[in-house]
């Protein structure tokens, strides 16, 4: 099943970022969740002390966090071998320069990318793979957590309540 197949229910792009000892997160346009270049330039438009985190999650499938600080931009792509089904994916594989795994190597769920982009702010890489790899947790709820443990919990959550 393809993106093309999909409605967009569960799809979702969010950013956060902090504004002196705050963190704030709105929502972004849903047609981000298939646009990763322009996540990127949403994301740059954020002024931001510790840069602008964009969250991406794509239904039951996987999920995608950027951090664009300044020049600089970290990806983290939680499972490979959604490139095979989704074209954002592949856009992500595509800017870490990593290619579309092979037929046999979709046996596995692996992460690519930074496993440190959120590292600075307290989620250090062992908790974010362990995170990626939890197969009975949804993006969103991986998401929820990974904003639980930033900090931007409440912020994350009247976001996603607002989606109705």
């Amino acid at each position: 099943m393809t993106e093309l197949d999909e409605d967009d229910g569960g799809d979702f792009a969010a950013v956060a970022y902090r504004e002196e000892d705050f963190w704030d997160l709105y929502l972004l346009p849903v047609a981000l969740t298939q646009d990763f270049k322009g996540l990127l330039h949403a994301l740059r438009q954020q002024p931001s002390i510790s840069g602008a985190i964009g969250l991406l999650a794509i239904g039951d499938d996987f999920f995608v966090v950027v951090r664009v600080y300044g020049d600089d931009v970290s990806v983290f792509l939680s499972d490979v071998t959604a490139s095979v089904d989704w074209q954002v994916a592949r856009d992500v594989l595509e800017y870490l320069d990593i290619s579309v795994p092979d037929d046999e190597d979709l046996d596995q769920v692996l992460p690519a990318g930074d496993m440190s982009v959120l590292a600075d702010l307290g989620l250090d890489e062992m908790e974010l793979g362990a995170l990626a790899g939890d197969l009975d947790l949804y993006p969103d709820e991986v998401l929820a957590s990974i904003a639980e443990r930033i900090g931007f919990h409440q912020a994350f959550q009247r976001a996603v309540d607002s989606m109705g």
